[in-house]
């Protein structure tokens, strides 16, 4: 047990690192640059040592435990921890924070303000997944909120204001219900507010109220991850955004969703999930096949992307909701695998579109020919996407396949049904993303566009491409190396499902 403060740090680290920034000297972009790169590796570099040296993958407890008293008049305390659930997504969080700022070198308007809100970002997340205090968890949840709305308003395309606002009302609206779930939960059967979430695993709620609660969260979690009918802002601010924003939100953003669901829903209100669960898994099927079908009707290839992330989170929602280990891991696996594969892909459709300033599929074609490296990249994320064999997409899907078809919760015909539904999904995906590939990258179309670039990846992209393939092959061929990190924890929380 290590009585060092290691979560502080991580999360006090970046946001206090990164209000430095506007104190150094106007000398270019590149002492900016340089500066918040070293901070990222440094913060990754910190959080796999701490967690190598001084967290047991064997022990299901909360680990690297802190409380401090915060606010003393409302008892309010600063607790931190972390446990199987929260390691992949911490870890997940440095490593494509670190690879994002490196996306946004070429980045030159108000420099010093754009890789501040990133580490601001970075801070905001780390403190969610390591929060174990009901309203910690809720002011990262709402601290997240103002640097991507900077970000998405001040960098990006000519409707990036109208996609800002977007976002800013649907999670802001979404965050309403969310406090109203954290005060009923924190004041509920006492006068003082007992936030501690590991005497509210222990609490219990009459069934109506547990049901307001979950149904509460349920619609702050629906926008961020965001679950169909709440979802129409992410293609648009995917649309407008720059490219290492996308990356952030795709990689990070969404599942933070996913997190607060398995994290409070699942963990405190067991009874209304169990409850809701088959809700959970039949919209999950309808998102899978809706956000497929609609992605093959998108002209611009970046919504289309962004329409294919809605689609990927109908897995985790179909994992989360099947109420088994196999089911609960797959969720996690799928969590990790579309932070890596989803974020990629942004990122080549941003480098692609910057170099040929065309968004939409009918006007490309072609692309190959000048630009070997990127189709090669685009056409191995775009594989690893459509959940091919021996990528990280294909063990993901799979697990959670067998985890709903395990599930005792379910009879044989629905489990057979959603299964079929799931199966059209997964043909759906191959078909759009491979007639994305062949508008963009075939044929003769594009060598009469002006004032496009036909530069192919530097060694930047390149380091960064590779980077992100590698643990993509990695937990493609071996599973193991993630699902060891939660496995434990999965069990004891679903110890209170069923009973022993």
């Amino acid at each position: 047990m290590s009585s060092f403060p290691w979560l502080t740090i991580l999360v006090v680290l970046p946001i206090f690192a990164g209000s430095l920034i506007f104190f150094l000297p106007h000398r270019g972009n590149k002492i900016v640059r340089w500066y918040t790169m070293s901070i990222c590796l440094l913060e990754f570099l910190l959080m796999t040592y701490a967690f190598c040296y001084h967290f047991q993958l064997e022990d299901p407890l909360i680990q690297l435990k802190e409380d401090s008293k915060w606010i003393d008049v409302f008892n309010f305390h600063w607790r931190l921890g972390i446990d199987g659930l929260s390691l992949g997504s911490i870890l997940l969080t440095g490593f494509m924070t670190t690879l994002a700022t490196l996306a946004a070198w070429p980045v030159t308007r108000n420099s010093r303000l754009f890789y501040f809100l990133m580490l601001a970002m970075y801070s905001g997340q780390i403190g969610l997944f390591s929060s174990r205090d009901l309203l910690l968890f809720f002011i990262m949840w709402e601290l997240e909120l103002i640097p991507v709305y900077l970000l998405l308003s001040m960098w990006g395309g000519k409707r990036r204001l109208y996609s800002a606002t977007k976002f800013i009302l649907y999670t802001a609206g979404g965050s309403i219900f969310f406090l109203i779930g954290v005060l009923g939960m924190g004041l509920y059967g006492s006068n003082e507010p007992r936030l501690d979430l590991e005497r509210l695993i222990n609490q219990s709620y009459p069934a109506t109220l547990e049901i307001l609660f979950y149904f509460g969260f349920l619609i702050a979690y629906a926008v961020k991850l965001p679950i169909i009918p709440l979802h129409t802002w992410l293609p648009d601010t995917h649309g407008e955004a720059h490219y290492s924003t996308c990356m952030l939100l795709a990689g990070i953003l969404l599942k933070m969703g996913a997190y607060g669901l398995i994290r409070i829903n699942m963990e405190l209100l067991p009874h209304a999930h169990y409850l809701f669960s088959p809700w959970l898994v039949i919209i999950g099927a309808m998102q899978i096949i809706y956000a497929a079908s609609t992605s093959l009707g998108q002209r611009n290839f970046k919504k289309r992307i962004a329409y294919s992330s809605v689609s990927h989170m109908g897995f985790i929602i179909i994992g989360i909701g099947s109420i088994t280990n196999i089911g609960l891991n797959g969720a996690i696996l799928q969590i990790l695998s579309h932070g890596f594969i989803g974020a990629t892909l942004f990122f080549l459709a941003g480098t692609a579109c910057d170099r040929m300033r065309l968004v939409y599929l009918e006007e490309l074609g072609g692309v190959s020919i000048p630009m070997p490296k990127i189709f090669t990249m685009f056409s191995s994320f775009s594989m690893a996407s459509l959940a091919l064999p021996g990528m990280s997409g294909f063990v993901a899907e799979l697990v959670v396949f067998f985890g709903l078809i395990t599930s005792p919760k379910f009879l044989l015909m629905p489990k057979m049904l959603i299964t079929f539904v799931m199966a059209i999904g997964m043909i759906l995906t191959p078909i759009y993303l491979l007639s994305m590939l062949r508008q963009m990258f075939y044929g003769y179309k594009l060598f009469h566009v002006p004032n496009a670039n036909f530069e192919d990846s530097g060694p930047r992209e390149l380091f960064l491409l590779i980077c992100i393939f590698l643990p993509v092959i990695g937990i493609g061929i071996y599973p193991d190396f993630v699902l060891s990190l939660s496995v434990d924890r999965v069990e004891a929380l679903l110890s209170n499902y069923y009973p022993k």
